[in-house]
């Protein structure tokens, strides 16, 4: 009867050698591994706090648009958009005959000039929606480029398909305190 050969006999290895090939192996494995934050991230100093849009520029020719009310609490947005339609996209018990709400929260970071949001649409009271139904759910991600203003002016131009300028002012200044995640 014929034996085939081990090409490697883990057993016949001397004691450290093993011990330091089990430490090399935990060693890489901790490495490659990274811990979340266990505390929310500080955010933009001059975006904390209630923003909110007061109207927009020729509403009466547009066919659809959005006001939007932004809250930015350390790393965090939360965001209510007031839609208008002309056009009714669905079911009318969603729509409302052309006036309806959508909320989104997540996380934002600003590079430059360009504002980054994602996150995910929600109910009002921040619990995530189920899929199906009325509205969006699912992922929301929105660039924005910002222009320098006074502190307690934010123009926001969306950089998707959507051009209408958010001219936002601030109504309520509020102080980044990191919540535990």
């Amino acid at each position: 009867m014929h034996r085939s050969k081990r090409l490697f006999n883990f057993q016949l290895l001397p004691f450290n050698f093993k011990r330091a090939s089990c430490f090399l192996l935990l060693a890489s494995c901790i490495c490659a591994c990274s811990f979340n934050p266990s505390y929310q991230g500080p955010g933009v100093k001059n975006l904390q706090g209630e923003w909110q849009q007061d109207s927009v520029a020729n509403k009466k020719q547009l066919i659809s648009y959005s006001v939007y009310r932004f809250t930015f609490n350390c790393d965090s947005f939360f965001v209510r958009m007031e839609n208008f339609s002309k056009v009714n996209y669905g079911a009318d018990t969603c729509m409302k005959s052309g006036h309806w709400f959508e909320y989104a929260k997540g996380n934002y970071n600003q590079r430059n000039d360009t504002l980054h949001l994602k996150g995910f649409y929600c109910h009002a009271d921040y619990s995530l929606k189920d899929p199906g139904g009325c509205f969006t759910t699912g992922v929301y991600e929105d660039y924005f480029k910002i222009t320098k203003q006074p502190d307690s002016l934010l123009d926001m131009l969306p950089l998707n398909n959507n051009t209408i300028p958010v001219k936002l002012k601030l109504i309520k200044r509020l102080v980044c305190v990191p919540k535990a995640l």
